[in-house]
């Protein structure tokens, strides 16, 4: 990739991908992957052509040829987020066109589609082994995110071995949607015996959206309606891809969890689901609620042959991180960079 420090080749041109595009991207993105990722592609070109509010991609010619490309999304309220923001999902430079200034100008079209849009930032995920990269994003202006990134492999969660709530932070809660536990007072469940007698664990419903609304509007103090009905739809007609649950207690909606399984984002050639949100009404905190839908949602996704399960969380909610520590998640080896567009 380029970095603005280095001069922009002559004959460049930026446009926004096309159809036509999509084997000479999925060739490209193959290259650095090592395997091609035509499906993952093929969604996303959909999603950019069908949504151009929210779906944003460009390719890069030189002198008429395929060079490179850029693709992001507008976030809604993933990880809990106020600001909206870009997110800049993928992005590659024909190897023998690298450090010409190819990767700077797709960079600068997506911040100018940005101001556009009136979003105010860029947000991406980046393994900090990957120098190449790294070095990019620090010429290119981006800095450390607010949020952690924590993963779980599935055969490292602890979440069917809960034995209560447990005191691994104060309740204080910010950022991402979830009061799950109150932390300061333990609680001595059964977390089986829970899960299969007094809760209900189900795929989400159309019919779920009021509740989840409800919900989250009670956990984070601002209604997310537009972010929400997005993620129900979904939900309802791509179940390839989203894996989303509601927790019932006698009858009455206690909490949920948004998850989804688009493999490909970030370069991740492993399968990797990414939880974006999970709320629990807080009149059913610290009955393992929260539990009982991860346990769930990790029977699923084995299922799915996923491997690994990401999210990210607010570096003060220090409740969240504390519910994620405890069945098994850590901090990521990829980190969680922003740019603001000005």
């Amino acid at each position: 990739m380029a970095t603005r420090t280095q001069p922009q080749s002559a004959g460049i041109s930026i446009r926004r991908t096309k159809a036509q595009d999509m084997e000479a991207v999925v060739a490209l993105d193959a290259t650095f992957v090592g395997h091609p990722r035509q499906f993952y592609f093929q969604r996303r070109l959909k999603a950019a052509l069908d949504q151009t509010e929210r779906h944003v991609q460009f390719s890069a010619e030189q002198d008429g040829k395929f060079v490179g490309f850029i693709k992001a999304r507008k976030l809604l309220g993933e990880f809990g987020q106020a600001a909206t923001a870009l997110r800049l999902e993928a992005m590659a430079v024909v190897p023998d066109k690298q450090r010409l200034g190819i990767g700077s100008a797709l960079l600068a079209r997506l911040e100018s589609e940005a101001k556009r849009m009136g979003v105010p930032a860029i947000r991406t995920i980046s393994s900090w082994r990957d120098h190449a990269v790294m070095q990019f994003f620090d010429c290119a202006g981006f800095e450390f995110s607010h949020n952690l990134v924590l993963d779980c492999s599935m055969r490292q969660n602890r979440v069917t071995a809960h034995d209560g709530d447990k005191i691994l932070a104060p309740a204080h809660v910010t950022g991402f949607s979830a009061t799950e536990v109150d932390y300061s007072a333990a609680a001595a469940n059964d977390f089986e015996a829970l899960a299969g007698d007094e809760f209900e664990v189900r795929a989400l419903k159309a019919g779920d959206f009021d509740d989840i609304i409800r919900i989250d509007q009670k956990v984070i103090g601002r209604r997310r309606e537009a972010y929400i009905r997005e993620l129900v739809d979904e939900a309802m007609n791509d179940s390839a891809v989203r894996v989303s649950l509601m927790a019932s207690v006698d009858g009455m909606a206690a909490g949920f969890v948004m998850a989804r399984t688009d493999f490909g984002d970030y370069g991740r050639a492993e399968p990797v689901a990414v939880v974006d949100t999970i709320g629990v009404d807080p009149g059913y905190a610290n009955r393992g609620v929260g539990h009982a839908l991860l346990s769930q949602l990790f029977v699923n996704l084995e299922a799915l042959r996923v491997e690994r399960v990401e999210t990210e969380v607010a570096c003060e909610n220090f409740a969240l991180l504390g519910f994620f520590y405890d069945v098994g998640f850590e901090q990521s080896q990829r980190l969680s960079f922003d740019k603001r567009v000005g």
